[in-house]
Parts: C-alpha cells; sequence; structure tokens
C-alpha cells in the first residue's frame, strides 16, 4: 500500500540550506534560515538558558511524564509577559505547553474546529505552515491581503474581514513581528481592529512567535491585549523558540480565553484529548529551562538583557537598509518601520537567482530575507548587489 504514496515537493528552505552549504565562495550571505545570528553568524545558546540548565541538572529529580498540559509551572510563568497585569483575566485564561509554537498554532486549529469553526481568515502572505496546518486539519482557509505595496498593513481589508465573518468563522492574526513581511499594524490598527472584534461573530486566533524582537515585550503584546479586552473568548498559540533561542527545543504554549471560568473546564478537557492524540506529552526540557529562568529574578534579568541586545542589533541592520533608500528599482526605507528576523523584497524569481549566481546572497523564493543574517561586514555588499540586480 505504501508504494500508492506520491512524491512530495521538497521543502524549499531545506534545499536552500544544502546549495549555501555547498558554496564554497567565502563572502557567501545566509538569508534564508529564519534563526537569530550575531555579528560572526552564529546562532548561540543564551547565557541564562546556560544557567537554568546548569540548574535542572543538579536539580531535577525526575523524568517522569507530565501530563498533556505539560509544565504548567511554565505555562503559568510566561503568562504575566503575554497577558499583562491580569493574566488571567480574572480567571478566563488557562493555557498547556506544546512542542513549540507549531504545535500551539496545530492544536488551536484543531481545537476551534472541533469547537464549530468552519473556516478561518488569514492574511497572506503569511508564514508557509499556516496553510498547511489548515489543510491537514481539514478546515477552509480564506485568504486576504495583508500588505500593501508601500511596505505598510493593509488595515482597511483586515477590518472588513473581521466585521464581515459570521458565526463558525475564526481570523487568524500574527501577534507582532509578522513572518514574513515584518509588517505589523500600528497601536492605533490594533485598537481598531479590537473594536471590530467586538461587534464580529469571528473568533480570534493570535499567533505570537516573536515576541520581544520588535520594540519590546509589552509592546509587542499590546495588540493581543488590546484585542483580548474587547473580546469573550480567543485562542492565543505562542513560541519561545526565538525569544530564548530554543529553536531545537520546541517550547510553546497554547492560552485559551473562556467567556468564562465555568466554561474552562470542558475547553481543557477537549485540548488534553486532542494534545493526547498528537503528540501525547509535549517535550519537557525547554519549557522547564524557561520556568527556572522566569521564576528568578536575576536569571529574569540575564534573559531581558540578552533579548535587548537581539534587538537592538536586529534594529540597527534594519535603519542601514532603510538608510540606503532607493537601490536600483527598490526602496528600502519601508524596512525601517518593520518588525522582527523578517522582510519581503519585491524581487523576481530571476533576480534572487542572479543574487545567488553572481553575488553569493541566498534568499527564499519569495524574496523573504533574514534581517539577522546582515551585519556591518556584509551589508554593504548586500545593497550594492541589489542595486546591480534591479538596477
Amino acid at each position: 500500500m505504501l508504494d500508492r504514496l506520491k512524491p512530495q515537493s521538497p521543502d524549499a528552505l531545506l534545499a536552500l540550506i544544502k546549495l549555501y552549504a555547498a558554496d564554497e565562495r567565502a563572502d557567501k550571505i545566509d538569508l534564508g534560515v529564519g534563526v537569530y545570528r550575531t555579528n560572526e553568524g552564529d546562532t548561540p545558546v543564551f547565557a541564562a538558558i546556560k544557567a537554568a540548565e546548569a540548574r535542572l541538572v543538579a536539580e531535577q529529580d525526575s523524568k517522569s511524564y507530565l501530563g498533556p498540559e505539560g509544565d504548567l509551572g511554565f505555562v503559568h510563568a510566561l503568562m504575566p509577559y503575554v497577558f499583562g497585569d491580569d493574566p488571567t483575566m480574572g480567571g478566563r485564561i488557562e493555557g498547556m505547553q506544546t512542542p513549540g509554537g507549531t504545535g500551539a498554532v496545530r492544536l488551536a486549529v484543531a481545537v476551534a474546529k472541533q469547537a464549530g469553526v468552519t473556516a478561518i481568515h488569514m492574511g497572506t502572505p503569511s508564514w508557509p505552515n499556516h496553510a498547511q496546518i489548515l489543510s491537514d486539519v481539514v478546515i477552509d482557509f480564506k485568504p486576504f491581503d495583508h500588505a500593501n505595496d508601500d511596505g505598510t498593513a493593509n488595515i482597511d481589508t483586515v477590518l472588513q474581514v473581521i466585521r464581515a465573518a459570521s458565526e463558525g468563522e475564526a481570523v487568524l492574526l500574527h501577534g507582532c513581528c509578522h513572518n514574513p513581511t515584518g509588517i505589523d499594524y500600528t497601536d492605533d490598527q490594533w485598537d481598531a481592529i479590537a473594536a471590530a472584534f467586538a461587534d464580529s461573530a469571528a473568533l480570534p486566533i493570535l499567533d505570537i512567535a516573536y515576541q520581544g524582537l520588535g520594540h519590546g515585550l509589552d509592546e509587542d503584546a499590546y495588540g493581543i491585549r488590546k484585542v483580548l479586552a474587547a473580546v469573550p473568548e480567543a485562542l492565543v498559540a505562542y513560541s519561545c523558540d526565538k525569544n530564548f533561542g530554543m529553536y531545537r527545543d520546541r517550547v510553546g504554549a497554547l492560552y485559551v480565553m473562556a467567556r468564562d471560568a465555568d466554561g474552562l473546564p470542558a475547553i481543557l478537557s477537549n485540548l488534553n484529548a486532542l494534545a493526547r492524540a498528537s503528540w501525547s506529552m509535549p517535550p519537557d526540557h525547554g519549557g522547564a529551562a524557561v520556568r527556572v529562568i522566569l521564576n528568578d529574578a536575576d536569571m529574569t534579568a540575564q534573559w531581558l538583557e540578552e533579548l535587548a541586545t537581539m534587538r537592538a542589533r536586529m534594529r540597527r541592520v534594519r535603519d542601514r537598509l532603510a538608510e540606503a533608500g532607493d537601490v536600483g528599482s527598490l526602496d528600502l526605507r519601508p524596512l525601517g518601520h518593520q518588525n522582527g528576523l523578517f522582510s519581503v523584497l519585491p524581487l523576481s524569481k530571476d533576480q534572487i537567482q542572479q543574487l545567488r549566481d553572481d553575488h553569493a546572497i541566498y534568499m527564499a523564493g519569495s524574496g523573504r530575507i533574514n534581517i539577522a543574517g546582515l551585519h556591518q561586514g556584509n551589508i554593504d555588499k548586500f545593497i550594492s548587489a541589489l542595486a546591480e540586480v534591479t538596477g
């Protein structure tokens, strides 16, 4: 029976990684892989994580199962950073640990379907795995345009979609540092989004995978906090993989806000059943390390300092690109007011291929670039190459 399976297209980003690794040019630039990098091109382990792991080695007394909800100490320690001063919204919010933000999104979509959601509206372009998850869970995907040509958010469309959404529909929005465009909603736009949700039958599904990499932890959570204050129920998928640098440890959480505290047990029982059927129990180590950090004031301060260093470096790269202004046929100024690891350049397939062939610059075929792949030693080369291929 397995002979009936048809070959699937290889992941384009994985293929790009292999091409980059095989390139022997010393000045090659990798803008494809979506991880943070230092000026030296490294993706380091946070010192705060190293300290937390050392404590776990010394003090952890068991590797027994945690249950499908995972490490609730981790889940609860994270909540004030996500939801603010009233992290449970009067007892209406609870969560569970998931294998990364991907597991959180998949669980959110699955429980939404189980609750009666038949279609999910989502701005495009988006993280490619969003659409794959919706397809795999077999739920209708209704795309709308997220970005304007000038590098700003298409707020008129998102408000129209939310207002027009009917019972049995959800709207999925990125909380901050939009992947792949870097185009976020302003605070005023989030205010309008929250008001639109308040008057809509749509269920908000909010994916926040890069908190702290835009303008700061509180600043990057403004939108989800505003929406949650305006609606009776919502789902929030969260990832610690980026803001704690724990990519391979797959550290995430799904939070649900119910209409009232009495409604939470039934929702959580459904989440536990879905999680049990999907991955049984989430991996423990990464969540435990985050819990240790957030329960220790000195480690928390160390983590916040490391996160601020990451954020400041990416902001410097964006500022330098924006200062270049018009480069060939491109206007790089919008990159200065975008956020996070990614932006999308309006390049053709041929131009992307030319950058690879002639300049050893590797990026996704969509034109998405990882801002953290640029630094003082290669950014001028990158700008010059863009001028050549688009001039």
